[in-house]
């Protein structure tokens, strides 16, 4: 198939994903696009190490980190690249030899059709347990490759709205007061601060943020409270203080206290740690209010898509949200950003070396590029 038939073929394709989706029958690109694969092009992938270097020093209530190690990745069909990326911050037990020893595993040539998402998707799945970081910078570079195939972003492949992209949060890290006040101070364009806590300073660093802004602002403990009396005592501190809600307030492993805080709370109560893939998903209800779902934690774009669906049905309240990452995978996750309730898409905006150009925050709310794929473009000048 020469390029011009190619693309006539792909912007039909389009229309007919595009009312798929809307009619709630196709999912998340689920089929073969017709006329597509019989180039007798197959997927080649590429990657390398990087490591992305932090503006500031990030603390939360466990570590202390100034870099994070991601991987990014490339799929390649006939001359069409899609952009993918794994993120390993230190709690997900991934890292640039586990990224890379299954990257080296995994054979993309055997496929000949990249439309065959379901397919391509369950094989890598099935090489090796866990990894979900290292699946998900295949699968968002998938998706970015068949959007750019089809010549459409995947908020449109989806049937979504743009203008219906929430506001994200900007996160303010555990801090000396000063260094909180003077982040704070620097997020004056955002319209939602989530504050990380979990030491001995929790009151100080919300009557902090409070001395320099009203603006909303959400709380992300990770798992550092180990009592449920005293979570209860912050979570009403914090409710008077115009918190929205807070995020894994205590160890995973003390369902029963969490469960106990989140029938008293007067602020919903979210799962981060606690939840990765979407097998985890219906053991949150009742324990939770709602969830936090991440690419590097879920394995992608498609396996996000499927927990939003099931979330919204077993009522819980959805945020997305990322690790620290540069705008390929951030901008992944903003393409799904129009069927949740709260965005914390900020990953790309802490580091100083970020190699695309990609989704952008305009008066503190999500702004989508109408590119297609992910909507990501290289950085001339790049940092590799």
């Amino acid at each position: 198939m020469n390029k011009r038939n190619f693309i006539k073929v792909s912007g039909l394709a389009a229309g007919a994903l595009i009312a798929g989706c809307k009619a709630g029958t196709a999912g998340p690109a689920a089929g073969t696009v017709k006329g597509i694969g019989k180039s007798g092009g197959t997927l080649k992938l590429s990657y390398k190490p990087y490591e992305l270097q932090l503006k500031h020093v990030f603390t939360v209530a466990t570590n202390s980190r100034t870099t994070t190690p991601v991987v990014l990745t490339t799929l390649e069909f006939d001359g069409v690249k899609g952009f993918g990326e794994a993120s390993m911050p230190p709690y997900l037990g991934e890292s640039h030899e586990s990224v890379l020893n299954f990257l080296s595993k995994v054979n993309m040539e055997q496929f000949r059709d990249p439309f065959l998402i379901e397919d391509i998707l369950s094989y890598v799945d099935g090489i090796m347990p866990g990894n979900h970081a290292a699946k998900a910078s295949l699968d968002i570079a998938l998706h970015d490759l068949t959007g750019k195939l089809l010549g459409q972003p995947w908020f449109r492949l989806w049937g979504l709205d743009p203008q219906k992209t929430p506001v994200t949060s900007f996160t303010i890290g555990i801090d000396t007061v000063d260094v909180v006040r003077e982040k704070t101070l620097e997020a004056s364009a955002f319209k939602l601060l989530k504050i990380k806590m979990g030491r001995d300073n929790d009151r100080e660093m919300i009557d902090t943020v409070r001395s320099v802004t009203d603006v909303p602002v959400f709380v992300d403990v990770n798992q550092g409270w180990k009592d449920r009396n005293y979570a209860l005592e912050m979570a009403t501190y914090l409710s008077e203080r115009g918190a929205l809600f807070i995020e894994q307030p205590m160890p995973k492993e003390q369902v029963d206290d969490i469960a106990w805080l989140t029938e008293r709370s007067p602020l919903p109560i979210l799962a981060d740690e606690a939840l990765q893939t979407v097998e985890d998903l219906l053991p949150m209800k009742g324990i939770y209010s709602g969830i936090n779902i991440k690419l590097m934690k879920c394995g992608g774009m498609h396996a996000a898509y499927k927990m939003i669906t099931m979330a919204r049905q077993m009522g819980m309240k959805i945020l997305i949200g990322c690790m620290t990452e540069t705008s390929c995978a951030v901008s992944a996750a903003a393409q799904l950003s129009p069927l949740v309730d709260w965005a914390d898409l900020d990953g790309n905006l802490l580091i100083s070396n970020d190699v695309y150009d990609g989704m952008t925050v305009v008066d503190g709310k999500i702004n989508l590029p109408d590119r297609p794929g992910i909507g990501i473009i290289e950085k001339k000048s790049g940092n590799l």
